[in-house]
């Protein structure tokens, strides 16, 4: 009996680090004033995409699936996804990264209830529209885009940098 219950034991142990695991996959980090130079330094020098995001946004949804695939053909692509909900909803933006697979990506959620100066310091010609991309050649030239991109642009986006796969 005592054995049963140290497999047991040592099952849901394994079961608790592996859900540890997933969950540590899905930090969202809070986004304040100073991360987006923080994002953009840390990924100098490679190719990224920045993606904002909402889950109140019609149209996010279908940027998400696309960039799910997209990451799934070029798993080197950085990328980098930006929520502009609040850390309330934390749980809903992370139950909608895992159902497009995005759980992997890096992730950030506004946390300054003044949206207005985030998306200033972001980019002084973004008003707030979503879906909002940033592409980011490896020669640190950048590129936004508001509304929603074609798979094959971003797909040729990134060819462009990384070579023919």
């Amino acid at each position: 009996m005592n054995i049963r219950f140290g497999r047991l034991g040592f099952w849901l142990a394994l079961l608790f680090v592996m859900q540890s695991g997933a969950l540590a996959e899905t930090q969202i980090k809070p986004f304040v004033r100073g991360s987006y130079q923080q994002i953009v330094a840390a990924h100098s020098g490679k190719p990224f995409i920045v993606g904002m995001w909402s889950v109140n946004c019609t149209y996010c949804g279908a940027e998400l699936a696309m960039l799910k695939k997209l990451v799934a053909k070029y798993p080197k692509l950085d990328l980098v996804l930006i929520s502009t909900d609040t850390p309330q909803e934390e749980k809903v933006i992370t139950a909608t990264l895992a159902k497009y697979s995005l759980h992997k990506a890096e992730a950030w959620v506004f946390a300054d209830s003044y949206a207005e100066r985030l998306r200033f310091e972001i980019d002084k010609e973004w008003y707030g529209e979503l879906p909002r991309t940033y592409l980011f050649a490896a020669d640190r030239s950048s590129k936004g885009v508001s509304g929603n991109l074609e798979q094959h642009e971003l797909e040729s986006w990134v060819r462009q940098q990384y070579g023919p796969r």
